[in-house]
């Protein structure tokens, strides 16, 4: 029987035989750890990270909120970085967790910086 990590890590590899990124229109990677969560801009033609954010950022870290809504603002900083580099639009990659929670609230917090997905 598969233990936890090997479903996850299958639905990973389903996920990344669909989802692609581009310089134009890059893969917004989201990791997910039991205290943290990471998000990447990712172009997969040169694999190449584009921007990065994490909660463990100064001004994340400051703010004194609960882990979801520490992931809104990984997702409005993720966002604000790819305006600067030009970027308008992405696509999503949920790492093999489920569209649910803090890797919601990710996605919403980037819809709401101005990323389209």
């Amino acid at each position: 029987m598969n233990t936890k990590l090997e479903q996850r890590q299958k639905i990973r590899f389903r996920i990344r035989k669909k989802v692609s990124g581009t310089a134009l229109k890059p893969r917004l990677s989201v990791f997910r750890s039991n205290a943290e969560i990471y998000a990447q801009l990712i172009d997969d033609e040169k694999a190449v990270t584009l921007a990065a954010s994490s909660s463990r950022e100064k001004d994340i870290v400051a703010q004194k909120v609960n882990k979801t809504e520490k992931s809104k603002l990984v997702g409005a900083s993720i966002a604000l970085k790819a305006k600067e580099l030009g970027i308008a639009a992405c696509v999503f990659d949920r790492g093999g967790n489920l569209y649910h929670g803090r890797i919601k609230a990710v996605a919403d917090g980037a819809r709401e910086g101005g990323l389209q997905f």
